[in-house]
């Protein structure tokens, strides 16, 4: 089964924040006394991008890239004429698709009033602010800078600036949260008309500081019905749900996002950040790391010394790697795509295909890959059963 190379994406990690919330598992770094080297770090992005187009060549030629995302860390730390430069430099590098979209993560208390401006001119079409909550309280336990008024205040700015087309991050599930408070939030995240939210469950993760000393958080049964009651007041305000924790207006779902969750590529440039690339001349897919620490990818300047790791998928877990991306999403994707972009034939996942339609996780459609309502409360388990 020949593999079909997929849409190609770039990713671009900007590892430095403010302040290092207490939930977070991110490779992000707190600023200290010294600032961070932001112009020779926007150059070495660049190098970082040169040194993959010689090692990937010939699964590059021809292809377009359909999206950039700046994610961190907090992107909005970098001044609008290095993000200029940094996409002239793309520009003269890849062919980008016409419209493409451009991402920029931003946190509210980072942003200076009028630098929306410069980021629309650059380039960024695409906006994703870090709200997490309207609640002073919940943004103080939490760790924010910002508060709930400085975030209105921020949105509104961007919308002044021209932005019509951005996302609010928002978390639910937080300590001592009752459901009326997981409501309001969405209440005050609807009243600002972005075009997408990701609302997701806030979890404890291993290496933070809230796994060190856990917050009181609602149990498992309070968390669900935050998410149902959220859920079903998003789609009566018209968000629909096409994925785990991603809501959108019709015709503004995230492309750089749909493409990780259809299995699609992206070259991951700047410290700590992922790739992943297929290549269809020998039906390989290749997923690379660069290294984690700021200073350790400073000092490679574009080097080998840049690479933190580079694998290839081995065949037996590709269906696995599909599958965490894939079922994802509510509305699933064609069956065909498996093949496409795996190169591997169906017959390979039969087996536990058949066991999770058993089971109820799946629907019965051949022609789709598409988890059920109970298939969607327990994903991890549908997404573990591809497993080897």
């Amino acid at each position: 089964m020949p593999l079909i190379a997929p849409p190609l994406s770039l990713y671009v990690h900007m590892p430095w924040c403010v302040k290092k919330c207490p939930y977070c598992d991110f490779n992000s770094h707190g600023l200290r006394s010294d600032p961070p080297p932001y112009a020779l770090y926007t150059e070495l992005l660049l190098a970082d991008l040169d040194a993959d187009r010689v090692d990937f060549g010939d699964a590059l030629e021809g292809r377009t890239v359909q999206s950039i995302f700046f994610g961190g860390g907090t992107p909005s730390l970098f001044a609008p004429e290095l993000i200029d430069r940094f996409l002239d430099g793309v520009r003269e590098r890849l062919p980008l698709a016409d419209g493409a979209e451009i991402t920029l993560e931003t946190n509210p208390g980072t942003v200076e009033h009028g630098r929306f401006d410069g980021y629309l001119a650059a380039g960024v079409n695409r906006l994703s602010f870090g709200i997490q909550s309207f609640d002073d309280d919940k943004l103080k336990r939490l760790g924010r800078i910002h508060s709930a008024s400085e975030a209105e205040t921020a949105v509104k700015s961007a919308q002044d600036a021209g932005y019509d087309n951005f996302n609010l991050d928002l978390m639910y599930a937080l300590p001592e949260q009752s459901l009326e408070g997981a409501l309001a939030d969405v209440e005050r995240a609807i009243a600002l008309q972005p075009t997408h939210i990701s609302h997701y469950q806030l979890t404890l993760e291993p290496n933070t500081a809230f796994a060190a000393n856990p917050p009181p958080l609602p149990d498992d049964d309070h968390a669900w019905a935050m998410q149902e009651a959220c859920e079903q007041r998003l789609a009566d305000a018209g968000y629909g749900q096409y994925e785990i924790s991603a809501y959108a207006r019709p015709g503004r779902r995230c492309v750089h996002n749909l493409n990780y969750w259809q299995f699609g590529d992206y070259l991951g440039i700047g410290a700590g950040a992922h790739g992943k690339l297929s290549d269809a001349t020998d039906g390989s897919v290749r997923r690379r790391w660069k290294a984690r620490h700021p200073r350790t990818w400073l000092d490679a300047a574009g080097g080998p010394g840049r690479i933190g790791g580079d694998n290839p998928v081995a065949d037996d877990e590709l269906p696995f790697e599909y599958m965490l991306n894939a079922l994802r999403l509510v509305d699933g994707v064609p069956m065909a795509e498996f093949s496409e972009r795996t190169s591997l034939p169906l017959d390979r996942i039969a087996p536990a295909l058949a066991a999770a339609r058993q089971r109820g996780w799946l629907t019965t459609d051949p022609l789709r890959l598409q988890t059920t309502a109970l298939g969607q409360r327990f994903l991890n388990d549908v997404i573990a059963s591809f497993l080897g």
